[in-house]
């Protein structure tokens, strides 16, 4: 091989021999970080931007880089643009095809900079990116189990716990727990942004750069709080996208958890909800089947996205300071957490607001398994005997009803007086649904009052977090 065949890269010059092709392939990243093209190209705008103003570039070399640069761009969202493995990734591509267009003037662009803080800043810029769709994604899953829980503010069923009916609740109570969940994800995610809002731009390999650069210049131009403080940990730590992953997998766990119950509840033997059957496909021998796959296909993504945070975990658990090869394999589990993610919450926010409710069902459910009896326990207690004993007389007409299948609310005041002389003809007010759900009257109650009053509080939430 001659020295000719070493400088098709741009580092080739202390190479005596090519890449092997089956290393270049190996190595090479282009094929999953050119998705990053806008924010390369928006990072070397910057970093131009800043080169002219301080006078390693003239205006005028500034302005061809920037003009060649939007070219590039623009060739890339014609389809036009070639991508080649030999040039490795996203950022030698550019660069390659830059210097192309506008001769040696294109070979500046470089200059106080190193591929480590390049790629550190397009990652931060193009997750910021995705992390703004997927806030925006969130509120409007959150608002879609608000409106949800208003149009079913009053519509009873059973609450659970170890799944057996436990306590009455309200449907609208149930989706509030949900929209809670979520609004705390919703925080993480806004924690995390600020956290890795910071410009590595000017770090360069390792230990910044004798060129007179201004950092705060070109965190301002990207958009970033500020510049990164110390150059090392700049472009060696990939914290913030464990981080985003660890917000994923949190937000994940909770839709799994949701998925869970959408698929329990639309099965026969609940009944409580209807999917669309857009959200459902068929079987192919079973023609009476509508099986829900989108939560349960989200039940599952759950483990693929909590298996990339332990990946980007064990990624950097070894790495010595500063830049590692290894941090190549931080970019796939990156965007495919960031790519299910969007997808799960859109298809929740697409399918949750056509959600519609057998209240029937859900009521005749709640009516089984004696989901009153802590009311009738609550009772006695406010008649004055002690919560253990109210407790033991509950238990033993509760072994009433099972030995004659009939709920507490079904038994006469005789038959309940056996218990409890305490027991007087005001008990059937606290024996219905309506009556034990009505009594949970306080904020986090599951009331329909409070169902409303908190849906007007979640949706003030809603405004002040889509105003910021």
């Amino acid at each position: 091989m001659t020295k000719q065949d070493t400088t098709d890269k741009l580092w080739g010059g202390r190479f005596t021999e090519a890449t092997d092709a089956f290393v270049e392939r190996f190595t090479a990243s282009v094929d999953f970080d050119r998705r990053m093209y806008h924010h390369d190209i928006r990072g070397s705008i910057a970093h131009a931007t800043m080169l002219a103003k301080v006078g390693v570039l003239t205006e005028e070399e500034r302005d061809q880089i920037i003009n060649g640069l939007r070219e590039i761009e623009a060739e890339i969202e014609a389809g036009a643009f070639e991508w080649s493995v030999k040039l490795e990734d996203v950022h030698m591509n550019i660069e390659a095809r830059l210097t192309q267009k506008i001769g040696i003037t294109g070979k500046k662009l470089h200059t106080g900079r190193s591929r480590n803080d390049q790629v550190a800043t397009d990652i931060r810029l193009y997750l910021r990116d995705e992390v703004d769709v997927i806030a925006a994604d969130l509120l409007r899953l959150i608002a879609a189990l608000a409106d949800l829980a208003e149009r079913e503010a009053d519509a009873i069923m059973p609450g659970f716990t170890h799944l057996q009916t436990a306590q009455p609740v309200t449907f609208g109570h149930h989706m509030l727990a949900w929209a809670e969940m979520l609004k705390r994800d919703f925080s993480r995610l806004l924690d995390c942004r600020e956290r890795f809002n910071v410009s590595p731009l000017g770090a360069a390999a390792l230990a910044g750069t004798t060129y007179p650069i201004d950092r705060q210049y070109t965190s301002e131009l990207l958009g970033f709080n500020g510049p990164a403080e110390n150059s090392l940990d700049a472009v060696s730590d990939r914290d913030f996208a464990i981080e985003f992953c660890s917000f994923a997998s949190l937000l994940m766990m909770h839709l799994s958890r949701f998925s869970e119950e959408l698929v329990l509840w639309t099965s026969a033997q609940f009944n409580f909800i209807n999917l669309p059957d857009r959200f459902c496909t068929g079987s192919s021998i079973m023609p009476q089947k509508k099986n829900p796959d989108v939560p349960e296909l989200i039940r599952g993504k759950s483990g693929r996205v909590s298996g990339h945070l332990i990946s980007l975990l064990m990624l950097m658990k070894s790495q010595p300071l500063a830049y590692n090869k290894d941090n190549q394999e931080d970019k796939e589990p990156l965007f495919d957490a960031i790519d299910t993610v969007k997808g799960c919450l859109k298809a929740y926010g697409d399918m949750m607001p056509a959600v519609s409710v057998n209240r029937d069902s859900m009521a005749e459910s709640a009516r089984r398994g004696f989901s009153t009896a802590t009311d009738l326990a609550d009772y006695l207690v406010r008649k004055g005997l002690p919560f253990r004993d109210a407790h033991e007389v509950v238990g033993k007409a509760v072994a009433l009803g099972v030995s004659s299948g009939r709920d507490l609310s079904e038994m006469s005041l005789e038959e309940l007086r056996q218990f409890s002389m305490d027991i007087d003809a005001d008990v059937f007010e606290v024996l219905t649904l309506e009556g034990s759900v009505n009594a949970r009257n306080h904020i986090g109650g599951t009331a329909p009052e409070q169902v409303r009053a908190a849906v007007v509080r979640t949706r003030e939430w809603l405004k002040r977090n889509t105003e910021m």
